[in-house]
């Protein structure tokens, strides 16, 4: 029999084509007051502006148009407090549904945020319930629909950091994949390899338990293949409900299970440089493979490094490749659809090393198969650039 384990998500979830159609009236029984948190272009959530007014909601819009900081949750914050929300929706990519997610979370909050925020601040848990929070994901890559955290940048500190509580999951996940049709290649690659990397990564780590081997066993093959399609054959709508779904896996198994040393890393090189996310996942995530398994000592745990590079060597018609020859196969293929190396990414040596150094402390780490030193992430980056 399994260890004992829990599993925790989103109250509920809607999947499937169509199901934005229905946004507005499951939306509107919350309550009458939203804040409406999107990306750079506010006319995406025309329809669904107009659906919530016809149903007397008072809709006051909130743009997060980067990678949330203190700065953006702070306005936010303010904007739901001036507008009275009663609850938060989010509308966008993974730092859109994140930022959403801290100010529903803050709102209520009677400490500053940095009492709450993990490794800079005292890491303290929310002292009152969140405003009640609908996350509606527009790209397939973080999963942040489903998980109980949202990553911050802390400038002065140089670093990303969680705000995370049970309390955070959201109420409601409507996720539509025909909201990511038509997303752009640059996006689609550097977010897709993000969800494929949140599906390998609680599937080797430490905490894996039945649940989410049972996710991540189906979504790595289905993400690799529908990856393949989308870069190679183009617009596929069958194809984006296979990387819509492997994102909502990703998202489900990272939160019950952990991840590894691509997001140990990706926290403090995204905090120190201000480079995309899932850029430098995928930059990372061949070489984090191989280093990982040579240095694991558990059988079970090399056994699944083995049949990760078994799926990868799939991707590519070559299931009979090595661990090693199928990560080399995605990094070549990665790049050559446009994926940067992390020195194009503007990812120097010393943010290298700070960012080494910097893993150490990083929650993501705490999962990972081996026990990577400093020296050894440094050379997987240096492999990555």
């Amino acid at each position: 029999m399994a260890n004992p384990f829990s599993f925790a998500t989103a109250t509920e979830i809607l999947f499937g084509r169509g199901q934005a159609t229905i946004a507005a009236e499951r939306i509107a029984v919350f309550g009458s007051r939203v804040l409406l948190v999107h990306g750079k272009n506010p006319a995406r959530t025309d329809g669904l502006r107009r659906d919530l007014a016809a149903r007397g909601c008072v809709v006051t819009g909130y743009p997060a148009a980067s990678e949330p900081d203190i700065a953006v949750i702070e306005a936010g914050i303010d904007a739901a407090r001036s507008g009275n929300a009663e609850i938060v929706v989010a509308v966008g990519g993974g730092a859109v549904i994140d930022a959403g997610k801290a100010i529903a979370a803050l709102v209520p909050a009677t400490r500053p945020m940095l009492d709450h925020l993990e490794v800079v601040g005292k890491g303290l848990p929310l002292d009152h319930a969140p405003l009640p929070f609908i996350a509606m994901p527009t790209t397939a890559g973080t999963g942040a629909e489903v998980t109980r955290n949202a990553v911050i940048g802390v400038p002065e500190h140089r670093r990303k950091v969680s705000l995370r509580d049970a309390q955070m999951l959201p109420r409601l996940a409507i996720v539509d994949p025909a909201l990511t049709d038509g997303c752009p290649a640059a996006i689609t690659l550097a977010s897709g390899l993000d969800a494929i990397t949140q599906v390998i990564e609680p599937y080797i780590c430490t905490r894996a338990n039945p649940l989410t081997d049972a996710l991540c066993r189906d979504a790595i093959p289905r993400g690799l293949g529908a990856l393949r399609r989308l870069m190679e054959e183009g617009e596929d709508a069958g194809a984006r409900d296979e990387m819509a779904w492997v994102s909502l896996c990703g998202g489900l198994a990272l939160a019950n299970a952990g991840l590894g040393a691509v997001h140990g890393l990706a926290g403090p090189l995204g905090g120190l440089t201000g480079a995309a996310h899932g850029a430098i996942c995928g930059a990372l995530l061949p070489h984090v493979l191989v280093a990982n398994r040579f240095a694991v000592s558990d059988d079970d745990a090399a056994k699944r490094l083995d049949e990760v590079g078994a799926w990868i060597g799939d991707m590519f018609g070559n299931g009979g490749a090595g661990l090693e020859q199928a990560a080399g196969m995605l990094a070549d293929w990665s790049h050559a659809h446009g994926l940067e190396t992390l020195t194009g990414l503007s990812i120097d040596e010393k943010a290298q090393t700070a960012a080494a150094e910097a893993a150490a402390s990083s929650s993501s780490m705490k999962a990972n198969p081996a026990e990577l030193s400093s020296a050894a992430l440094r050379d997987i980056m240096r492999a990555a650039n």
